[in-house]
């Protein structure tokens, strides 16, 4: 597809390379045959801090539906230290290529097209979703895309991620930047927000509703963060649950109506044999959080939803605290996968567990515009320059970062940029 003149960029003059250097640009729509990227090798896996390394790779080439996209910003999250580490399963026993590049968030700027791109050109300011199909099947026409044999998550179960000059992507994975946002702002939020949308909306008939209840876990997290913005969206209640204490005020200025502190209970962990001495312990400090919950929403009123992710040290407690005929909803096992629970009081309550994987490119969409219309914050906590991307994985992987959601600056040379313009002015004052 010729390059379209209408960009929006103001016209500038850069040299025709084979390789630029780490935030410099090339002319617009200029694909040099080389890119910097942080790259995983089977043989390196382990800690993020010694499977990251810069390499020079091949600039990747389209098929007919891709972009290719000059990364600005990338977000952080959990799949690239899995990806560093090869566990639970290493990428390249799915996508088999040579070397990985992580990252599942991205902001940046359409850089080329295949020839069968109609919605996207050359100088579209973009951020990336991660859903990734083939899209020749009745799941991705008329179903949900999500359900397809050939779902993937860019970045994770593919070789080409955000933390390089460049990435492609199907057409189908971009949506508008807000303009509003930083590079770095608008690079950070897609992934946990469109879970988090999917989790909260995209389960029918247990879509979160004006006046319901719904406890969120691990409230000042990247999902958390967001289950509460967007349960405030439509009228409902979020109880957060956090384990600092000085993480209380951050929850509680995204709009929770309460927040527990769950290291006031003893409960956590796989589920004791049932009617053991154990089991009766366990069931007695459940219910004192579950009363925590009550001292919230009100005596008797458990919440509709659970949003989960800790997965084995909670999950006991929260098939136990949602109402009958509520639902756990699930999208991950950060403290462990082997969750347990007493099934008596799922069948007996009817009560719903549904798995939830990331979204598919409406719920994405949706989910983006709550953003573009400000009705979202990033929650941005953290940004680290490109050569730190590997150590700001260790500072998730260790549990040390700040409330919110995380992002590294790839072609932006600095923080607060918000334009093309931006990035070519402050390149040239080094």
């Amino acid at each position: 597809m010729a390059l379209d003149t209408d960009t929006g960029i103001a016209p500038y003059d850069a040299p025709e390379k084979d390789l630029y250097e780490i935030g410099e640009l090339p002319p617009l729509g200029y694909v040099p045959k080389q890119m910097y990227a942080w790259a995983i090798r089977r043989e390196r896996h382990g800690e993020p801090d010694k499977s990251f390394q810069v390499e020079v790779v091949d600039t990747p080439t389209l098929d007919s539906n891709e972009v290719l996209v000059l990364v600005m910003a990338a977000g952080v999250n959990y799949n690239g230290i899995w990806a560093g580490l090869g566990e639970p399963i290493s990428p390249f026993d799915g996508h088999g290529a040579d070397y990985h590049i992580a990252g599942s968030d991205a902001s940046g700027v359409v850089w080329a097209v295949g020839d069968k791109v109609k919605n996207w050109k050359v100088g579209d300011e973009v951020v990336i979703h991660c859903n990734q199909d083939d899209g020749n099947d009745v799941h991705c026409n008329g179903g949900d895309p999500m359900f397809s044999p050939t779902q993937r998550i860019w970045g994770y179960e593919t070789p080409d991620g955000s933390f390089a000059q460049f990435t492609n992507v199907q057409a189908q994975q971009l949506m508008p930047r807000p303009k509003h946002l930083s590079w770095e702002e608008s690079a950070c939020y897609t992934l946990t927000l469109a879970t988090a949308y999917r989790m909260l909306f995209g389960h029918h008939p247990h879509e979160l509703k004006p006046g319901q209840n719904v406890l969120v876990w691990g409230a000042s997290g990247g999902l958390g963060s967001f289950a509460i913005q967007l349960a405030n969206t439509v009228g409902a209640n979020a109880i957060g649950v956090i384990s600092d204490e000085d993480k209380r005020d951050f929850v509680m200025s995204l709009g929770a109506k309460g927040v527990i502190n769950r290291k006031d209970f003893n409960c956590w962990g796989q589920l004791p044999k049932v009617n053991s001495p154990e089991y009766k312990d366990w069931f007695t400090e459940a219910r004192k959080f579950g009363k925590a919950i009550w001292d919230i929403t009100g005596k008797g009123n458990n919440v509709d939803i659970v949003f989960e992710h800790p997965g084995e040290a909670t999950f006991p407690v929260s098939t136990l605290v949602c109402k009958k005929g509520g639902m756990v909803v699930i999208c991950a096992g950060t403290t462990g996968f082997n969750c347990t629970f007493d099934v008596r009081y799922m069948w007996m309550h009817q009560k719903r567990l549904q798995g939830s994987h990331f979204a598919h490119l409406q719920q994405a969409s949706s989910a983006n515009q709550l953003v573009i219309e400000r009705r979202i914050d990033p929650c941005m906590s953290e940004v680290f320059p490109w050569e730190e991307i590997p150590g700001a994985h260790m500072k998730m992987l260790r549990n040390e970062h700040k409330p919110g959601n995380m992002a590294v600056l790839v072609q932006s040379p600095r923080t607060g940029l918000r334009t093309v313009e931006d990035v070519l002015d402050a390149g040239k004052k080094g």
